[in-house]
């Protein structure tokens, strides 16, 4: 049977004592998995940390998955990156610039992402999780602002479609956005896959809960179309989009597991989906259960939790955070046992 994965973000550390109780809890909760962060400030003043955090991970059993938060903007911090080439922003449609947003076809930010897939081999990791790529679409009432429309996005979609680039969003900047993403990774990521690594993503899901993220510039399919992605998954986080009951949970994340688990099968990918562990409500925590269900359920065994602890580091948390833990390896100690009973039932089959 498909091994059962199941991993949890650690970040918001540094101090290696602390690391290591926390990854022998970890081990001792039946995780075989961890995703760290490396971000621009790790790779500036942890550089030597991080290649002893992914060794204490090791020597708890731990694969380590290594997230490439911040490096280009959000979802992680903002993008140090831009200090040092200021031209290469993301710019808004409106002429404006995206603060914190990188562009992905500028030369400059692809050669500094090698930079760091380097760094990431030279620490001892072998996993990467590039973390939900997007482009920024911003819309106040009918007016919509998106990314991006700098001198490169210009003069490559120039040369793509033979004509300038507008600044109404059309079905022609749908499509050159969800280029410039792949584009993107069709060069990183082959770049590490040539290293020996592993390529996996996260597909964020559109605000319109009924769609895919065809705002955010990137979908399940379009990321698929990349050879170089060894593993496509999405975050199913179900918290402000449906109502607080098992059923409602339990099918809202069932459906959007299985979408992906579906584009996955379509063209051979592995997968990966994510738990909401954090900014979970009073008394909300046993929404964890319905959701790991579900995203069970729909087939899905690379099961990771965002994140460690409820996520207790971080301003987002979730409002109680060893409540909300508690209830995380419970319902990873439920798909667990539901594994190794399907294992049982299949050795039994070929037994008897």
């Amino acid at each position: 049977m498909e091994t059962l994965v199941k991993g949890i973000a650690y970040h918001g550390n540094r101090m290696l004592n602390h690391v290591r109780e926390d990854m022998q809890e970890l081990a001792a909760s039946g995780f075989n998995s961890v995703l760290h962060m490396f971000s621009h400030n790790d790779w500036d003043r942890h550089n030597n940390i991080m290649g002893e955090i992914f060794s204490i991970s090791d020597y708890y059993g731990l694969d380590v998955w290594v997230d490439n938060w911040g490096l280009g903007g959000p979802p992680g911090d903002k993008s140090h990156f831009l200090s040092y080439y200021p031209q290469a922003h993301q710019i808004n449609s409106d002429g404006t610039i995206n603060a914190v947003r990188v562009c992905y076809n500028h030369a400059s930010f692809v050669d500094f992402t090698k930079r760091w897939i380097d760094a990431v081999y030279n620490a001892g990791a072998r996993k990467i999780f590039w973390d939900e790529p997007h482009l920024a679409d911003d819309r106040a009432g009918d007016v919509r602002t998106w990314t991006c429309r700098c001198e490169v996005c210009k003069k490559l979609f120039e040369e793509r479609y033979n004509k300038p680039m507008p600044t109404l969003f059309t079905k022609e900047i749908e499509e050159f956005r969800k280029w410039t993403i792949t584009n993107y990774f069709q060069t990183v990521a082959q770049y590490a896959k040539d290293k020996g690594m592993y390529n996996s993503v996260c597909v964020m899901f559109s605000s319109n809960v009924s769609k895919d993220a065809v705002d955010l510039g990137v979908d399940l399919e379009s990321i698929c179309s990349c050879p170089a992605l060894d593993n496509i998954g999405s975050d199913p986080y179900w918290i402000g989009a449906v109502n607080s009951n098992y059923e409602d949970v339990y099918r809202f994340v069932y459906e959007k597991s299985k979408q992906n688990l579906d584009v996955c099968r379509q063209y051979n990918k592995d997968h990966n989906l994510w738990l909401q562990a954090f900014n979970v409500g009073v008394n909300r925590e046993e929404e964890l259960i319905a959701a790991a269900d579900a995203i069970y359920d729909a087939g899905a065994r690379t099961i990771f939790a965002w994140g460690f602890k409820g996520s207790d580091a971080n301003d987002y948390r979730a409002k109680a955070p060893e409540r909300t833990w508690y209830t995380c390896k419970a319902a990873f100690e439920r798909i667990s046992e539901r594994y190794r009973n399907e294992c049982r039932e299949k050795a039994r089959k070929q037994i008897f």
